[in-house]
């Protein structure tokens, strides 16, 4: 198998090129490769990727699949299991300054006390991992959402004694929707404590039949598709109204709600049979977008341009999946810096001063 390492060792320098239709040419080649460290009109901008993957083995021991469920069948994935001096390397050849480190549920469907021992292990774990490199790592605490009196415990033990900065949720509980009242104690705390929840979708597979075939629709499709279904229940249940300084951050730049959201607005007037008259929003559903933050795996120029003018640079931070699946975004920045739409405050907010405030570092 080729590795991360040998491929930018040999693959890019040979030109590569992973599938026959060109998918790869609006992802690369747009503006002139990024440094550390990366200066915007002559200032220099700290560089926070806040969507970045590990793994720790000592959870995945705890069940009998946890390997498999921690290594997914995609290039780069071994590199979740994080070598401090072999992920720093790869951040500096992004130009990425911090990371802000997520674990992606897997634990969701176990029983509380199992999943409260994986939990445990990971926030202990990537808080040892973070302090011992306060000035390159930060981390996502994880939850043990399932058990929602649990979860609060673990987000406030997070954040007040561990130093985790918020906490990595997916798009959906076992089939309970985030939006579902079982959750507000969660969503509370998060508000009372004035931090971030990083939705990150797990896929849909009641979908598995009509995702398979080529093209990897599982993850392509679905995985867009997971945060714009939770996202549209959290506005439509009225969730935001409920919790209105609750801070979220949806992954691959929110899946496709910013890109359609305009249709959300008619839905109600059209369909009204399919809107509870009980849950009276306070705005349009497209106002929320303006309280989500959306981080900038989008890939190209244009795609950056369509969504600051559907939620506003204000809303975006940056984000680069490392380190799987590759190659989705090696150069994080580049594009941010190609968007000739962009003004060089609006470029530096994306690239990290947003993300400083979000997380209350120093930019």
């Amino acid at each position: 198998m080729t590795t991360r390492r040998d491929f930018l060792k040999t693959g890019a320098a040979a030109g590569v090129v992973f599938c026959s239709c060109g998918l790869l040419k609006g992802a690369h080649g747009q503006a002139a490769r990024q440094k550390l460290p990366v200066m915007v009109n002559g200032k220099r901008v700290k560089t926070i990727d806040v969507h970045s993957h590990c793994h720790f083995h000592e959870a995945g021991a705890l069940l009998a699949d946890g390997p498999k469920l921690q290594v997914p069948p995609v290039n780069g994935a071994e590199e979740a299991f994080i070598d401090i001096n072999q992920r720093i390397a790869a951040m500096d050849s992004q130009a990425i300054d911090l990371e802000v480190l997520s674990i992606n549920p897997f634990w969701y469907d176990r029983d509380r006390d199992l999943a409260a021992k994986i939990v445990s292990i990971q926030n202990e774990k990537l808080a040892e991992l973070c302090a011992s490199k306060p000035d390159r790592f930060a981390g996502f605490a994880s939850l043990t959402l399932q058990a929602p009196d649990l979860a609060v415990q673990e987000l406030e033990t997070a954040i007040k004694k561990q130093g985790l900065k918020g906490a990595a949720i997916g798009d959906v509980v076992d089939g309970v929707e985030f939006s579902d009242p079982k959750f507000h104690p969660v969503w509370a705390k998060a508000e009372e404590l004035g931090v971030p929840l990083f939705i990150h979708p797990q896929g849909l597979p009641e979908l598995n039949k009509r995702f398979a075939g080529n093209g990897w629709l599982g993850n392509t499709i679905a995985n867009p598709l997971g945060t714009t279904i939770a996202l549209s229940h959290l506005i439509f249940e009225g969730t935001f109204d409920r919790f209105p300084g609750l801070k979220v951050i949806a992954a691959h730049g929110g899946g496709y709600l910013p890109s359609y959201a305009d249709r959300s607005d008619h839905a109600c007037l059209v369909g009204p049979k399919g809107c509870n008259p009980e849950v009276k929003l306070k705005k349009q559903p497209t106002e929320y977008l303006k309280q989500i933050y959306f981080d900038s795996l989008v890939f190209t120029p244009e795609a950056m341009r369509h969504l600051v003018a559907q939620v506003g640079a204000s809303q975006l931070v940056l984000g680069s999946d490392y380190p799987y699946p590759y190659p989705w975004q090696m150069q994080p920045v580049d594009h941010i810096f190609a968007c000739t739409t962009l003004s060089d405050d609006e470029k530096a907010d994306i690239l990290g001063r947003t993300a400083a405030k979000l997380f209350n570092f120093s930019a």
